[in-house]
Formats: C-alpha cells, structure tokens, sequence
C-alpha cells in the first residue's frame, strides 16, 4: 500500500502542480520520496520537526498550495495535534495529513511508533476528514479523491502488503461506504487491513449457515450512516473491526450512528484500551484479537444477543 501511496502521489502532483509533499525525514518508509523524486522543486524535506511541517503546510495552504504532510501515523497525529487544531482545522485549511504505518502492525518498532489512538484523535477534531482505505487501489483513488476535496483530510495508509479487494471500476468518493457482500444475520463494519479480515470472517460464517453482510468502511469520518442503518436494520446485529482502539476510532463512531438512529446488539473487535507490544503480525493478530476468527466469535456473540 506504500508504493500505491507514492504512486498516487506523483499521478496527483502531474494533473495539480499545486501539490507539494513535506516530509519528516520518513520518506523511504512512507514512499514520499517517490514523489520527491518526481518532483524534487515541489518535495520539502522538514526534518524530524513534525510541528514545523505543519505549520509550513498552513501557510502553503494560505497562499493556494495544495500540501501533504507525510510521516508515521503516530507522529503526524500526536506530536502535532495542537498545530493541527490551531493552525489546519480550525481555519480550515486545505491541507492533508498522510499517516503510514497504522495500528499495531508497524514491523517490530513497538508501543512508540504504533497507532491505536490516531483514529479517535482525528474524529475528534472539527473540520476533519478521515479516510483508511482497504487495498491499494482504494489507496490510490483516495488520494486522488483528497486532492479534489476541500478541508483538512487524514489518510491512514497500511505499512503491509494487503489482498487486492478491488480493481480499477471501483469508485471511492469520501464520505460513501462500499457493501462487499450481504447477509441476513449479521453486519460486518470493518476499514483497512481488517476489511480482509472481514471478507475471511464472513465466508466461515457462511459455512455455518450464517449469512454476514461486509461493509468496507473507507471514509471513518464523515460516516455513511445511511449505508450503515440500512444494513443494520436489515440483519439486526452488528460487529465492528478496526486495527486501531475500539474507543472513539469505528467502532465508537459505529456506536454512536446506531444508538441515534437503529439501536441493534453491538460488538466491536479492535485493541482494548492497550499499549502494543513488538512482534511479527502473526503474533500481534492473535495477542489482540484482530484475525477472522476474533470477528466469527463477535459475530455470533451479536447474534445471541439479538436473539435474546
């Protein structure tokens, strides 16, 4: 997803030359620095100063640039979220902050560079927009989609290789959720690497005669509600996946859309309230819960519940 990402990048800096990238010294892990190769008039290396990249961002922004701020996802949340909310969305400015390296699924660099809270973080700020896509091509097109789309945007993009999902007719617009299957029983609400996971979830489930709509979740906020209600309202139980906290990231957002509009049996599969730990991601998946088989056993706890 790295090399969709920087890939993007460049496809977007060749239509808009307004379209600068900063980078915090990150460029060959997060691949900015295919962009930067592209385009080296245009890619500002900001050093390890992540504060400063984002207040240089504000003033591109100002003055008719279009920026992107690239780092790990737990330094451009974290380390600048104050600059963030003075000086991108509270003016709001059209800037756009990419985080790489999401979750707990970061190579072995343990608690310190790992995501869990970025998601909440981002929700919680007015004015913006927060995207994870689920394979490269929704990567792709979700770059190019913040390009067209006015206001701040935060873009959490996968460190690993992920299972192709979808091919160049897929249509990603912020704000839309996409349904990958339907069912009967029971809603499968899960963004980025866990939409996989999801899709995996839903085909044991149908082996046991139970029949799991999935819904890719790309754009976390603005939430598609609508798409959310009206699969929940059919299958009448729902389970939420997310590599990140279940507090304040989907699964609270998908919490919250269902108890103002379809209030049905909820469970939500993600890190519970927990630091990480360094390991590979085999080991990470099972310590956490956030394989297929922690979202099959969420979704038959769901489903008892609604029976009750």
């Amino acid at each position: 997803m790295r090399e969709a990402f920087g890939t993007a990048l460049v496809e977007l800096g060749r239509a808009r030359p307004e379209v600068v990238v900063l980078d915090a010294d990150l460029g060959s892990s997060t691949r900015a620095a295919v962009f930067g190769q592209a385009f080296p008039d245009r890619y500002i290396q900001c050093g390890i100063a992540e504060q400063n990249m984002v207040g240089m961002a504000s003033g591109l922004a100002a003055v008719g640039f279009l920026p992107f701020c690239v780092s790990f996802c737990t330094f451009i949340v974290k380390r600048v979220t104050d600059q963030v909310n003075i000086a991108v969305t509270y003016p709001r400015r059209n800037v756009k902050l990419v985080g790489v390296y999401s979750g707990i699924f970061t190579g072995k660099t343990g608690a310190t560079h790992q995501a869990v809270d970025d998601v909440a973080i981002m929700r919680a700020l007015p004015n913006m927009t927060v995207i994870e896509p689920a394979d490269n091509e929704e990567c792709r097109q979700a770059v190019l989609a913040m390009g067209d789309h006015q206001g701040p945007c935060y873009l959490r993009v996968a460190r690993d290789v992920l299972p192709a999902i979808f091919d160049g007719s897929h249509k990603f617009q912020v704000g839309r959720g996409v349904a990958l299957r339907r069912g009967g029983d029971v809603t499968l609400v899960a963004s980025g690497r866990m939409v996989t996971e999801a899709l995996r979830a839903a085909i044991e489930l149908e082996q046991e005669g139970i029949g799991a709509a999935v819904i890719d979740m790309s754009t976390i906020k603005p939430l598609d509600v609508d798409l959310l209600v009206a699969s929940a309202r059919v299958t009448g139980a729902v389970v939420t996946a997310e590599n990140a906290s279940i507090i304040g990231g989907l699964g609270g957002a998908v919490a919250e859309a269902l108890g103002e509009n379809c209030p049905v049996p909820l469970v939500r599969v993600g890190v519970r309230d927990v630091y990480g730990e360094s390991g590979p991601d085999d080991a990470l998946t099972a310590k956490y819960g956030l394989g297929a088989p922690d979202i099959v056993a969420a979704a038959r706890t769901a489903i008892r519940r609604k029976r009750r």
